[in-house]
């Protein structure tokens, strides 16, 4: 006689349709209602506990989120030009989309890093050529940012602005326009840099102010290691550097800055410092030269410092040149010097009358007693010279 056993419904080709039904049901149960937690199916022919699959919850795998938005201009002027739209995640950006004519924009964020989607790379970021597929961009550590040179802008929280759907609206990015004169002394590259080198940058900074150079540098090397294109960190590295007496540094550090963000005009300014202190009159003669051909109608510093060097090096055409271009700029006379420069290219020139003219402006400005004594004395100088012994110089200011 044959003994009976209990029927198990998995044995025949039903049974395991009806395991692979409950199967799936249980899966589904597990991301809905976490009823499967508890829940063990067994194998009939082994009698051994199938295991409940593992399922990624939402915040280990976020998929692909199609977004959209637009970019303003918070003072309601029009987007001159496209904006880049950029994510930050774990410090690294990633250019993904422009926009267009209107400021819109719209890309499909996906959860692989930019190197294994096929978007656009930003330069710091596309030599991990190598990086692991399995490295991801946590939704909750991102962030969304617009940029455009000219204009100052905030990153915002991505995950701050998703709904929660396939595909998501993020509103209004804002950015800021700046100033004639603070566009030209704040790096666009700024408005790029990933929250790491933001914060150590920031760090850098407060240091700087108590005069804590050696952990300011410390700082200021992290900030541009984590972002090689970070114009204002390598300039106040290298103003670090110089205030701790390692020149060679801080060239190399202020050179770095220039080619990071070429418009940034700060480095430029403490090149030809450097330079002037150090009287390598050629270099400063270059470095004004490239500031000012990109903005002829700013910073007569510039132009005096670019006249200086011209007539050290008897150049006095290109010095005269410089120095009235300065004069024209400093209406508010924040570089007396000028004048006195002026006038002593014009001694050089053979021009006495209207070097006079200048040296007697000077003498007006001059409120140092030794400058006083000095423009006296040039006058004395233009008298002979211009062989008017009658002449004699302004001493109604002694």
């Amino acid at each position: 006689m044959v003994s009976a056993r209990a029927y198990n419904p998995f044995d025949d080709v039903e049974g395991r349709l009806a395991m692979k039904r409950h199967l799936a049901s249980c899966i589904f149960l597990s991301i809905t209602l976490s009823l499967c937690s508890s829940a063990q199916l067994i194998d009939g022919k082994t009698g051994t506990v199938i295991p409940t699959p593992d399922i990624p919850s939402p915040e280990q795998s976020m998929g692909r989120i199609f977004l959209t938005g637009k970019v303003v201009v918070d003072d309601g002027t029009v987007l001159p030009r496209p904006a880049e739209i950029s994510t930050i995640c774990n410090g690294k950006r990633h250019t993904e989309t422009y926009t267009d004519g209107q400021g819109h924009f719209s890309f499909e964020f996906t959860d692989k890093l930019s190197m294994l989607d096929g978007g656009l790379v930003d330069a710091d970021t596309s030599a991990d050529a190598n990086r692991s597929k399995d490295d991801r961009r946590n939704l909750h550590e991102c962030e969304l940012q617009a940029s455009l040179s000219g204009y100052s802008s905030q990153p915002i929280q991505l995950s701050s602005r998703l709904s929660g759907q396939g595909s998501s609206d993020v509103g209004r990015l804002a950015l800021h326009p700046l100033a004639p004169a603070e566009g030209l002394t704040v790096s666009a590259t700024s408005a790029r840099a990933p929250t790491a080198a933001r914060k150590a940058f920031e760090k850098g900074s407060e240091q700087e102010k108590k005069q804590k150079f050696e952990e300011a540098q410390q700082s200021f090397e992290k900030a541009v290691q984590i972002y090689p294109q970070y114009a204002e960190a390598w300039f106040e590295l290298g103003r670090v550097q110089s205030w701790r007496s390692d020149n060679t540094a801080a060239a190399l550090s202020f050179n770095k800055s220039v080619a990071a963000d070429p418009n940034y005009v700060n480095p430029y300014r403490a090149l030809a410092e450097l330079a002037m202190q150090q009287k390598n009159w050629s270099d400063v003669v270059d470095v004004t030269q490239r500031l000012l051909s990109r903005y002829p109608d700013f910073f007569p510093d510039a132009w005096f410092r670019n006249a200086l060097a011209n007539y050290n090096l008897q150049n006095f055409e290109a010095a005269e040149h410089s120095a009235r271009h300065g004069l024209k700029l400093d209406v508010a006379h924040q570089i007396p010097k000028m004048e006195y420069l002026l006038g002593l290219v014009l001694i050089q020139r053979h021009e006495y009358a209207e070097a006079e003219t200048h040296m007697k402006q000077y003498l007006q400005l001059a409120s140092k007693p030794a400058d006083v004594e000095d423009a006296h004395r040039q006058l004395a100088e233009i008298a002979k010279l211009a062989g008017s012994p009658n002449r004699t110089p302004d001493t109604e200011k002694q």
